[in-house]
């Protein structure tokens, strides 16, 4: 009785936990990326290796990957206008909790080829997919997919180039190694850059990994905003010198006598 208690519990466990025949090993080219005044943007680049997670497992013969890069959260409203007595005003507005300053999705082929629409929704893949949550009311909740506020918010962030989702970002260079172009922007944000690579097989996902990467300010532009944040009272007193300093200036420069 005993031995198929057990036997119960051993093949309960197995549904459970199943064994994960392979594991990723990723490596980012570059884990910290400095603004200066002249910087243009750039691209960093993932490698990475899938490996059996038994000395003896097989591995499969395709795989798919789907590797996502959050930047800081913000906080951000976004306002539909209307022509009222051919004035555009401000009729209504939604505001975005906590949302991702900077998304890229990159994929080695469209996320609707990789999972399902259910799999898909449940691991966040993809622009469509990804947890938006909005302040309607006095309620927080992520709406559909379709929704018109929504749908403008992600236009308006890949225009910025601060959202992007591209389908062949990612290059198998052998059937287990491969590379992935994480592109930023002049204008990326600063702050803590997290990169989730999800491994797929079959529709489903197999393995999982993540890092991180940081965006700081360099030269100049990072003292004056640790002057900024450290020493505020002293920065606007310097400020409005300066201010004052270039506007006599140039009274005297382009006085008419």
């Amino acid at each position: 009785m005993r031995r198929l208690a057990f036997a119960i519990a051993t093949i309960a466990a197995a549904a459970v936990n199943p064994a994960q025949a392979e594991r990723l090993v990723v490596s980012l080219s570059n884990h910290r990326v400095a603004v200066t005044s002249n910087f243009v943007g750039t691209e960093l680049v993932l490698f990475g290796t899938v490996e059996p997670d038994a000395p003896r497992a097989a591995l499969r013969s395709a795989y798919d990957l789907v590797t996502t890069v959050s930047g800081p959260t913000v906080t951000l409203r976004t306002r539909r206008k209307e022509r009222v007595l051919g004035i555009w005003v401000n009729v209504d507005s939604r505001e975005f909790i906590r949302v991702p300053s900077y998304l890229g999705v990159l994929s080695n082929r469209p996320i609707d080829q990789i999972a399902d629409p259910t799999v898909a929704r449940r691991l966040q893949l993809g622009l469509n997919h990804i947890i938006l949550t909005q302040r309607i009311g006095a309620d927080f909740a992520d709406t559909v997919s379709d929704d018109p506020f929504r749908v403008n918010f992600i236009k308006l962030e890949k225009e910025a180039e601060q959202y992007r989702e591209v389908s062949n970002g990612v290059t198998f260079l052998t059937p287990t190694v491969f590379r992935v172009s994480i592109p930023l922007p002049a204008n990326v944000p600063t702050g803590t850059y997290t990169v989730d690579v999800k491994l797929f097989g079959g529709g489903r996902m197999i393995a999982r990994t993540n890092t991180a990467l940081e965006v700081i300010k360099s030269g100049f532009e990072q003292y004056v905003f640790e002057a900024s944040q450290n020493h505020g009272l002293l920065y606007g007193l310097v400020t409005a010198m300066m201010a004052l300093t270039i506007g006599w200036f140039a009274t005297v420069v382009f006085r008419r006598d």
